[in-house]
């Protein structure tokens, strides 16, 4: 069971990273936050964008994050049978990640949702972008997934669980820095799909 509730979090991770795309890419180009400097450029960029295509990233996304629960609390489960304390610490850092990054996640997607809907003008971009910076601080859930993946890879790796020092390769922090430097598209959602992807063969 533990291996099927690994898969479907990975599962969770590479279709959340699908709504990012859908929300980061338009036909032309890909959104960058130094883009809304430039109003002229914003409205080019999202003029192919639509309401619908928003909402289904943002739901997409909810539901995507949904399925990536259940191998973090699983996780921190099966971790509580060699250290309670590294359990409970990635239980609450796994929870306090998915509550804040959801809540992100529909955030970031109603900032560009209400500029389409409102025309895409200089004000809109102004408007959404006060909205934008006054409810920023929800991205400090990327705190907890830190948390959760330090806490889990130190302890496979000074070897306290079934799983061989080597395994702590398969956790989002290692992999997030191999791919950060690339060009290749949510770094964050596809670092933590290998880790889950890692577990449900190691486990």
């Amino acid at each position: 069971m533990l291996k099927v509730l690994m898969i479907i979090a990975c599962l969770g991770h590479v279709l959340c990273g699908i709504t990012d795309c859908m929300m980061a890419y338009t036909k032309d180009g890909r959104f960058e936050f130094t883009d809304t400097k430039d109003p002229a450029g914003m409205r080019k960029l999202f003029q192919s964008m639509t309401t619908k295509r928003l909402e289904i990233a943002m739901l997409g996304g909810i539901f995507a994050l949904f399925m990536s629960s259940l191998g973090y609390v699983s996780l921190s489960k099966w971790m509580t049978d060699y250290s309670d304390i590294a359990g409970k610490i990635m239980m609450v850092s796994g929870l306090f990640f998915l509550i804040l990054i959801a809540t992100h996640h529909v955030l970031c997607g109603t900032v560009e949702w209400f500029y389409v809907r409102l025309g895409r003008t200089d004000e809109a971009l102004a408007v959404v972008m006060e909205f934008f910076r006054r409810t920023a601080i929800s991205a400090v859930a990327y705190v907890g997934l830190l948390c959760f993946a330090l806490t889990f890879g130190i302890v496979v790796l000074i070897g306290k669980t079934s799983l061989p020092p080597w395994a702590c390769v398969f956790n989002t922090f290692p992999i997030f820095l191999v791919l950060a430097p690339t060009k290749v598209p949510a770094k964050g959602n596809l670092a933590n799909a290998v880790m889950f992807l890692g577990m449900s063969i190691l486990l």
